[in-house]
């Protein structure tokens, strides 16, 4: 009969967290990577109601029209003449990015033209209006 010998100083008991490391650390890069990163206007807008409103995605840059005529981009106030140079900055950043519009309805419709003009002056031809879908 062959006997078997153990030698303990040869055996490894303990787990290699090396491989699972390496894996997480490729899904943090990867979801990183692929996260899409919107940019919000930072204040609440009542939209008109359009009968023909389609359900889209949003778009990455978000542009309120308030009642008032004040407009809002990232969080904060913008005058209508850093709304140009706003997008131009970000469409620099992020060539893919899509503008959304989103007017409160009774706002003029002067402000909301003002606004897209310059927006596609900033380099973005995407440009979207917002509105609310019938009954929603």
């Amino acid at each position: 009969m062959k006997q078997h010998r153990y030698s303990h100083e040869s055996e490894d008991h303990g787990i290699d967290l090396a491989p699972m490391l390496d894996f997480v650390l490729n899904l943090l890069i990867f979801f990183i990577i692929t996260t899409s990163f919107i940019k919000e206007a930072g204040v609440t807008v009542v939209k008109p109601d359009a009968s023909t409103a389609e359900h889209q995605e949003s778009g990455n840059i978000l542009i309120a029209i308030r009642e008032n005529g004040d407009i809002w981009m990232d969080r904060r106030r913008i005058d209508l003449r850093e709304v140009r140079t706003t997008i131009e900055r970000l469409h620099i950043e992020r060539p893919e990015d899509t503008a959304v519009i989103v007017a409160d309805k009774v706002s003029t419709a002067i402000s909301l033209a003002k606004v897209m003009d310059e927006v596609r002056q900033g380099g973005i031809k995407d440009v979207s209006v917002a509105a609310a879908l019938p009954g929603g």
